[in-house]
């Protein structure tokens, strides 16, 4: 493998792609603890928890992402990081509240679609059992 000063990392959200770019440094955490990811960093795969994501940019600029669970692949000079729910915050000291109110509304959003579903189902049920009666 050769040596490089970058990797290509994607975060990405099951409607989107919150963020692609490249990156010199990493930092995420699995079940058991955290861990730094640097361009040559051997491949691997991981499950990743609730926990905050730590990209340095090739500027030096850091991003921080709060993130659900979800997965990490590395490959190569590429990290791909599945994660079912992620939000982009300025600081530490703000994520936290970022994260609750973002996750909030989205958990909103998920109550109320898995309920419109259930009455979906249950309509079809019934229309079901009533094409059930009408056949002698």
């Amino acid at each position: 493998m050769s040596t490089a000063s970058e990797m290509q990392v994607y975060l990405r959200l099951p409607s989107s792609v919150l963020f692609e770019g490249d990156a010199t440094r990493l930092r995420a955490e699995a079940a058991d603890g955290a861990f730094g990811i640097l361009p040559n960093h051997v491949d691997f795969v991981t499950a990743l928890v609730p926990s905050v994501l730590l990209l340095t940019q090739t500027d030096g600029q850091e991003r921080i992402f709060g993130i659900d669970e979800g997965v990490l692949v590395k490959k190569g000079h590429r990290v791909e990081i599945a994660v079912r729910r992620a939000v982009e915050s300025d600081d530490l000291d703000s994520l936290q509240d970022t994260v609750a109110h973002s996750f909030a509304s989205l958990q909103d959003e998920e109550r109320v679609a898995r309920a419109a579903l259930s009455r979906l189902e249950a309509d079809m049920v019934r229309r079901f059992a009533s094409l059930r009666k009408v056949q002698p």
